[in-house]
């Protein structure tokens, strides 16, 4: 047995199979080859397992942002059955005895370089489609990436961590935990985990090889430790535990359906946070009362194009009829810092956290920024919507914010389309300086969302993804609450709404602090939203 420690980032316990998340690193050099045949052989398996993949992402496509906009699977499934495409990589393969990765690559080249000197605008953009279907053929090459769940039922996986990329590539309904070297307790595998309410350790600090594979483990994320090919006695130990767990949640059964109400009658709005519209069951089936943060940035990440309006439109279009007129607040884009995407070739920072990023990149370029509002003033026709700006740091920022919004609310109106114009607009508390000046911020919108992940990291001058820092990370920090309770205080004054979306909303030890400073509502992961409201009905303020 192999007992590693790590961070606790989301609790519960959960037994079954690892399995490994494979990254590899292309490698498309020229290296001599013996069997042409073979080197064929090996391309073609690779182009019938990129075909396969591209077919199960259009067919989740269509589900989260509808057949039109998810035709661009369908496209790339196509030019890799391209008679031309594969004839040339084959002969070269053949003819010049080029391995698979290198023929593949020089095809690429050539093609992509053909379609940009076409003179058809819809031909040129056909450049990067080549590129990026040759990418996916070569890593199937290279030894493929991520998990074959095929070979599961359910599975817990294992890896170093996991990008934002990443973990929207797996399949949320096979995952019954996770355990990666690296991470924090901010990762995205760590929220991924909480949105799901499986069990997740990170930072164990051993970085596991192929040996353990298949093998039965145990995920511990209450104590944050991990057994690789448990013993018998720690099998039934654990299993015993896992057992009260499930009694815990049927317990919670009893406030299903209850109003999240103090026993002296004051009532808080208990909301989920999700990073995509596949959260949605969870939100439903966790009874929560509204979406406090939607994370938008997942339309724009493992991607190689900006998403269109359209696909924005319907996934927020989504999003909003699910929950049938509960409110839904849509942060806009939140890319940076730790959420890097290649296509928007933003230069290198050597602290990104403090660099550009979410409302500053909006505002740099405000066509983008112009499309995301279009299609989330539409979406708001369909339900209960809600635009929320990040990264705030002055109300310059939101005045900006505001006008770039109007302005599309008037090109609305003058195409004729339907909107919410009641639409309320908020801000995220994130920075020291939004918290020190929110009541003067306060004046400009409808209600603020303090970001308590975010606020402590700026705050206490501490990286929340340098796990080596996590002893000084003190998210009790009497400065922290004190910003936050100034806030609230604030934002009251100016007769508007204060809610926390942050980690720290989950957190039952702050639940009666935060509503005796006056907090509305408090939003949190989904499994999270029963505890909490447990906790707020057992609580008497009078007292």
């Amino acid at each position: 047995m192999l007992t590693l420690k790590g961070k606790s980032v989301s609790s519960g316990i959960t037994i079954g199979p690892l399995a490994l998340f494979h990254r590899n690193t292309i490698s498309t050099a020229v290296r001599p080859i013996d069997d042409a045949e073979a080197e064929v052989s090996r391309f073609q398996a690779a182009r019938a397992a990129s075909i396969s993949q591209l077919q199960s992402l259009y067919e989740k496509a269509v589900e989260k942002i509808g057949e039109e906009q998810a035709a661009v699977f369908e496209v790339h499934q196509m030019m890799l059955d391209d008679d031309d495409y594969v004839d040339d990589i084959v002969s070269q393969i053949r003819d010049e005895k080029l391995n698979a990765e290198a023929a593949v690559e020089h095809t690429a080249q050539n093609f992509a370089a053909m379609f940009r000197g076409m003179d058809d605008a819809y031909m040129q953009a056909r450049a990067a489609d080549v590129l990026d279907i040759s990418r996916r053929v070569e890593r199937e090459l290279c030894g493929g990436e991520g998990i074959d769940f095929s070979a599961y039922d359910q599975v817990i996986i294992a890896a170093d961590d996991l990008a934002p990329s990443e973990t929207l590539q797996l399949d949320t309904d096979k995952i019954l935990g996770f355990v990666t070297s690296g991470g924090s307790t901010n990762s995205h595998t760590a929220i991924l985990a909480r949105t799901l309410g499986i069990a997740a350790v990170v930072s164990t600090g051993t970085q596991l090889h192929n040996d353990v594979d298949g093998k039965t483990a145990i995920v511990d994320g209450t104590t944050g430790t991990v057994y690789i090919d448990p013993d018998e006695e720690t099998l039934e130990r654990m299993k015993k535990r896992q057992n009260s767990e499930i009694r815990r949640r049927q317990e919670l059964e009893s406030v299903r359906g209850t109003e999240s109400v103090t026993r002296d009658g004051r009532h808080i709005d208990v909301y989920a946070n999700i990073g995509n519209p596949d959260n949605l069951p969870q939100v439903l089936s966790n009874d929560a009362e509204g979406i406090g943060l939607f994370r938008s940035e997942f339309l724009y990440l493992g991607r190689n194009t900006y998403p269109t309006e359209e696909e924005q439109f319907e996934a927020y279009k989504k999003t909003a009829q699910t929950m049938a007129g509960k409110k839904v607040i849509i942060r806009t884009l939140d890319i940076g810092a730790d959420k890097k995407v290649d296509y928007f070739n933003l230069a290198t920072e050597e602290n990104p956290a403090m660099g550009m990023r979410a409302i500053r990149i909006c505002l740099t370029r405000p066509e983008l920024f112009r499309t995301q509002l279009r299609a989330l003033c539409r979406a708001s026709a369909f339900g209960t919507i809600a635009v929320m700006f990040p990264m705030i740091i002055s109300t310059g920022e939101v005045r900006r914010a505001k006008a770039i919004l109007q302005d599309v609310q008037r090109e609305l109106d003058e195409q004729g389309m339907k909107y919410d114009p009641h639409m309320e607009v908020g801000i995220m508390i994130e920075t020291p300086a939004a918290a020190v000046m929110s009541d003067e911020l306060a004046k400009e919108v409808d209600f603020f969302s303090i970001g308590s992940n975010d606020l402590t990291q700026y705050t206490l001058a501490i990286d929340r993804q340098q796990t080596q820092l996590d002893a000084f990370f003190d998210a009790h920090h009497p400065a922290v609450l004190r910003l936050i309770g100034q806030t609230i205080a604030n934002g009251h004054k100016e007769g508007i709404w204060v809610g926390i979306c942050g980690e720290l909303g989950a957190d039952l030890a702050l639940t009666e602090t935060f509503l005796r400073m006056g907090v509305d509502e408090l939003s949190v992961s989904p499994p999270a939203v029963l505890p909490l409201r447990e906790k707020i009905r057992s609580l008497d303020l009078k007292k």
